[in-house]
């Protein structure tokens, strides 16, 4: 039997598109998973669970962006009614975490990863949802600082 925590899953919402990413069962490192097309919340939610179930994940960190009072915005409000969606139709714990900065990460991590301009303009959002999970791995008791590296 493992001593490890188990899998989390990330999920950055989005209008268009849903980015997701999946840890290592160690709950150290984040990686791209998948991206699925916006349809409806309900289905939305559906889709999400299937990948945590295939995935045999143990928490979803869902990405929430607030304004700089920490009040939701309006894409924070569509986070807080996927997150009710997700715990209404699911049997996993559901956290918001802050997405706050995800974009221009992901963007900035292509750029460095020598990625064409041509291909640097397709979505980001699996690299977000890793980003943003990251950064929730990071803020675990032992959790890596992956900043100062």
């Amino acid at each position: 039997m493992s001593s490890d925590p188990g899998r989390i899953l990330a999920v950055d919402p989005g209008d268009k598109r849903i980015g997701l990413a999946i840890s290592d069962p160690s709950q150290t490192i984040a990686s791209p998973l998948a991206v699925i097309e916006h349809q409806s919340r309900a289905d939305d939610a559906r889709q999400i669970l299937v990948y945590v179930k295939e995935a045999g994940a143990v928490l979803i960190i869902l990405g929430y962006a607030d304004d700089q009072e920490g009040q939701p915005t309006y894409q924070g409000r569509k986070s807080i009614r996927l997150q009710n969606e997700l715990l209404l139709i699911g049997d996993i714990p559901v956290l918001l975490w802050s997405e706050f900065g995800s974009t221009r990460q992901a963007q900035l991590a292509r750029r460095e990863m020598n990625v064409s301009r041509k291909k640097r303009a397709g979505h980001l959002d699996d690299l977000a949802a890793t980003i943003i999970l990251q950064s929730y791995l990071d803020s675990l008791p032992g959790g890596i600082d992956h900043a100062n590296y």
